[in-house]
């Protein structure tokens, strides 16, 4: 298992929205026990010289294999966090996407496969009714989401 800790610089990332009715893809958010503390959609960072439309085109191919079509608007959040004692900072841009691959859409548990080639699980959620000690991540991620389902 590998430990995650934010990398101590400002970085700009990508989510895609992947819905199946009202429930969400999103990757589990591990401690270090292994206690899933939060969700959050998929996605990775924008690398220099690449738009997010890219970014987020290149982080579904290399995290699940497929391509994307991207169908809604960009939302914006700038996520502040700690993460087991360290601090991050991050601008995230997310919007709605459709995967090309519709095997996904019936698996209950998807295996993906990250830049350092470690493995996570993502599974769907609904993003209003996870447990209370289980965050949306980013911050404000499901606020938003309330909002523009109004």
């Amino acid at each position: 298992m590998i430990l995650w800790r934010p990398p101590g610089v400002l970085r700009v990332k990508v989510l895609g929205l992947v819905w199946r009715g009202s429930q969400l893809l999103a990757a589990e958010l591990p401690d270090d026990n292994g206690k899933i503390l939060g969700v959050r959609p998929l996605g990775g960072t924008i690398e220099f010289g690449e738009t997010r439309e890219q970014a987020l085109t290149r982080e579904f191919r290399e995290e699940l294999g497929c391509s994307i079509d991207i169908i809604g608007p960009w939302l914006a959040i700038e996520n502040i966090f700690e993460h087991q004692g360290v601090p991050g900072h991050e601008f995230v841009f997310a919007t709605d996407i459709q995967l090309h691959e519709p095997n996904y859409y019936a698996m209950d548990a998807i295996e993906v496969v990250e830049h350092d080639q470690s493995k996570c699980t993502a599974r769907w959620f609904e993003p209003h009714a996870l447990p209370d000690d289980v965050a949306l991540c980013p911050s404000g991620l499901g606020q938003l989401l309330k909002e523009r389902a109004m």
